[in-house]
């Protein structure tokens, strides 16, 4: 193990049975907090996309948004955000989808994503992967192309990677439990 991943696994604690029995949440306030940390971890992420020609972050309510903005200065492209239902003042596309412990629904303005724009699809953790897919057919369903998925962490004893099966995922830490 690095000493930079050695000093973002740090930067995280389990907090176990949270939001509901049997789940153990990788809580980022610790991380958040340091803010030489915080700014390691945007930076590796940014890093990783630098490359790939992008016109957008897209930014997942609410912890997506705490690596979005960062990533989208550091890339120099604009932020989109998709939110949970009810939140957005516009008109918007809505897109339902399942969670590791229930369901959602997401929402993007509809005159968001340009046709034929790309993506960047940027969360905190990546799970069973159903918000970032719900977020990828949005961002699709406008007439936008999704470059790919970027994650602080990826639960990888989850089904995200699979979920997410023929796109590119990024992620700077992998759990295995």
């Amino acid at each position: 193990m690095s000493g930079l991943e050695a000093s973002l696994r740090a930067g995280i604690r389990d907090v176990p049975d949270f939001p509901s029995p049997g789940i153990v949440f990788k809580d980022i306030s610790p991380l958040l907090a340091n803010a030489p940390l915080f700014r390691r971890a945007t930076d590796v992420m940014a890093e990783t996309w630098r490359p790939v020609p992008i016109d957008m972050v897209v930014a997942i309510e609410s912890r997506g948004f705490l690596f979005g903005a960062p990533l989208a200065q550091v890339l120099g492209v604009g932020l989109v955000p998709i939110r949970k239902k009810g939140k957005l003042p516009f008109r918007t596309c809505i897109e339902d989808y399942a969670l590791e412990y229930g369901t959602g629904s997401l929402e993007i303005h509809i005159d968001a994503i340009k046709p034929g724009a790309t993506a960047l699809i940027v969360d905190d953790v990546l799970a069973t992967g159903g918000t970032a897919a719900a977020a990828c057919r949005l961002v699709e369903r406008l007439g936008g192309r999704v470059a790919g998925c970027s994650f602080l962490i990826a639960l990888t004893f989850l089904p995200g990677r699979q979920t997410l099966a023929g796109r590119r995922v990024e992620a700077i830490l992998d759990y295995e439990s």
